[in-house]
């Protein structure tokens, strides 16, 4: 899906007539208020900005959806772009900044790379989901010794820091890679650095 914020009527429908003959589903709006008052269905998008507004412009637009924490790939266009704009969209994560007139394959080509980034962080967002809820199935015994084996604590090590059996730990590790699904203890590593959750070494461990 493409939204599209525009106050120029004509260009507003110019741009929804382009997006639609590709197959493409359009919702346009003629200001950045209206887009914000709107429900906008959780698909995979990109915003189609203009920088010029009446009210809040398509720059400060760019930060207020940044401070909602919507992430959204932007393409601005504008008639009047200057070098400061651009650099402060680009800085700021925009895809694309066409000045108009610009080419509509040009625009197409755009839309496709901001949607393609918009569907690889959904997906990334997904995997951590699922990791997330994977960890939250482990008891807090067997979330600790997970974090100290992806430290890279042998297990005679882990049992030292926790107070257990060696055997014990070997039991609870089994049971981790198990509820985690991970095939190895690289997947393992990887899968705490994907959660944020990699605890560091202790700087002293009994052995």
């Amino acid at each position: 899906m493409v939204f599209v914020v525009e106050d120029d009527i004509s260009m507003r429908r110019s741009l929804t007539n382009l997006f639609q003959s590709v197959g493409l589903d359009v919702i346009a709006f003629g200001s950045a208020r209206e887009m914000l008052q709107s429900t906008i269905p959780d698909v995979i998008s990109c915003l189609v900005l203009d920088v010029r507004l009446p009210g809040l412009s398509g720059l400060d637009y760019q930060t207020e959806l940044a401070r909602l924490n919507i992430h959204i790939p932007i393409i601005f266009i504008t008639g009047h772009g200057d070098i400061p704009m651009t650099v402060r969209a680009m800085k700021e994560g925009a895809v694309d900044f066409l000045s108009k007139p610009f080419r509509d394959q040009e625009l197409l080509d755009a839309v496709v790379a901001a949607t393609e980034r918009d569907r690889k962080r959904r997906e990334a967002q997904q995997i951590v989901a699922n990791l997330q809820s994977l960890f939250e199935t482990l008891s807090p015994r067997e979330q600790g010794v997970m974090k100290l084996v992806a430290a890279g604590l042998m297990n005679k090590q882990v049992a030292a820091e926790l107070g257990l059996a060696e055997i014990t730990v070997k039991i609870y590790r089994g049971h981790v890679m198990k509820k985690m699904r991970a095939r190895s203890l690289a997947d393992l590593i990887r899968m705490t650095e994907t959660l944020g959750i990699r605890a560091n070494r202790p700087e002293q461990t009994q052995v």
